[in-house]
């Protein structure tokens, strides 16, 4: 409220909003000559704040970053293009295990079904187990990959009934694909929500998100229903439909994707900008950044239209010291007494790619000291340099500088989003004994 006061009245105002920068005036209360009270604003103006507040986070949008809108269009857009879909599969599910045949059995259904399921769930703790710890790195890739799978899918589901024969098979490997969506999108969602809560709302921005989440498939179960009455016993129209639908899907998720504009770093985003700092002095910003990085898969990057050099895909991290044969071995040995004494991590040139051997008392500082460096030396492999001496010169000179600078174009530099690093190393350097475990 804001009071206004002189000798001849008092004037008290109505304010209403959820942030300091979105508040109207509702209301103007006056005594003077009499107490009166002049609303502002329209009853439907209102009643539509009190509404959209429901579905937007309290302070949108100073509260999200700038990505957040077009991101949250386009992934409403693609949800409900899947939850329309969704009906189109189901339906042709349900026929394929005879719902409405007079020969269909109760069990024999609930069966399949229970079938369908288990092989669902075990999907999700292989792909958990194996991808787990990878899903932060590639939040984008994944984003795209766990859409993918959910259509794979549902194209099961669809050509099921085509299939009598090996039915179970192919709706097992339809739910193994779906629980592959669910884990990756839940993780993914999860490392978006972080980036776009900027007054530390993501519980206020995931709460907001299943709101929209609701309408979207409610929405979409309603067009889904219609769909499939009208193109019932239609198999061209069915399918038609379900392609048309599929290929907006895959464009909305591209789209969603392309939006976004992380400010965390993974091997990727590491090796643009540093290429970028080694040639011209200066750091890219988050949004220069997100044009420039892939977000498809590795193996897709050769038909890709960018042109950004991948020299991250040619740093090792974690290396398992073991691993290395004898030779390679004793310039380890070499390297930890003389260039890296004061490091938490070793460097070594391996057949082009750059190895990194981590301290086993190294911290989230030293990974991300560790992986620059790697693709400071890598970037000096084909201009035929002192590898070591050179990329050492460069860190001491400018490494201190860079970090800076990405901390001022608003770069998280507390760690570098890479998979978990199983194995590390110890060693001590001292004046007749070198010791690595």
């Amino acid at each position: 409220m804001e009071v206004s006061s002189s000798t001849s009245e008092v004037i008290v105002e109505e304010w209403s909003g959820s942030s300091s920068t979105k508040l109207s005036r509702t209301a103007t209360i006056t005594a003077f000559p009499s107490l009166s009270i002049q609303r502002s604003g329209s009853r439907f103006h209102h009643v539509w704040r009190r509404i959209l507040e429901a579905f937007v986070p309290e302070g949108f949008p100073s509260s999200v970053t700038p990505d957040y809108a077009p991101f949250q269009v386009w992934d409403l857009l693609q949800g409900l293009s899947t939850y329309i879909r969704t009906m189109l599969s189901t339906q042709a599910l349900l026929s394929a295990i005879g719902v409405g045949e007079k020969s269909a059995t109760v069990i024999g259904a609930t069966f399949q079904w229970f079938l369908r399921d288990l092989t669902g769930m075990l999907g999700g703790i292989l792909f958990t187990f194996y991808q787990g710890s990878n899903l932060d790195s590639n939040a984008k890739m994944w984003r795209l990959v766990a859409d993918l799978m959910n259509d794979l899918g549902m194209l099961m589901d669809l050509v099921s009934p085509l299939f009598p024969s090996a039915f179970v098979f192919v709706v097992c490997l339809g739910s193994i694909s779906r629980s592959f969506t669910g884990v990756a999108s839940g993780a993914t969602r999860a490392a978006l929500t972080q980036h776009f809560a900027l007054q530390s709302n993501a519980a206020d921005i995931s709460a907001k998100e299943g709101s929209q989440e609701t309408v979207a498939t409610m929405v979409g179960m309603a067009l889904g229903m219609l769909l499939a009455r009208i193109t019932m016993e239609h198999p061209l129209a069915i399918w038609f439909s379900f392609l048309s639908l599929t290929m907006f899907h895959m464009y909305a998720n591209y789209m969603a994707v392309r939006c976004l504009a992380l400010n965390s770093l993974n091997p990727e985003r590491c090796s643009i900008l540093l290429q970028h700092f080694m040639r011209t002095g200066q750091v890219l910003s988050p949004e220069q950044v997100s044009k420039m990085e892939h977000i498809l898969p590795v193996w897709a990057s050769s038909w890709s239209s960018k042109k950004t050099e991948l020299i991250h895909v040619r740093v090792s991290l974690g290396v398992r010291v073991s691993s290395l044969n004898h030779l390679e071995l004793r310039d380890l040995l070499h390297f930890a007494g003389s260039h890296y004494k004061k490091a938490k991590y070793l460097l070594m040139e391996r057949k082009g790619n750059i190895c990194i051997v981590m301290h086993k008392d190294s911290t989230a500082t030293d990974v991300l000291q560790s992986f620059l460096h790697a693709n400071a030396m890598a970037n000096l492999i084909d201009k035929h340099r002192i590898l070591h001496s050179e990329s050492q010169t460069w860190m001491d000179k400018h490494y201190e500088e860079f970090i800076q600078k990405l901390k001022v174009s608003g770069w998280k530099t507390e760690r570098l989003l890479s998979p978990t690093i199983v194995w590390k190393a110890n060693w001590i350097c001292g004046s007749s004994d070198e010791k690595i475990d």
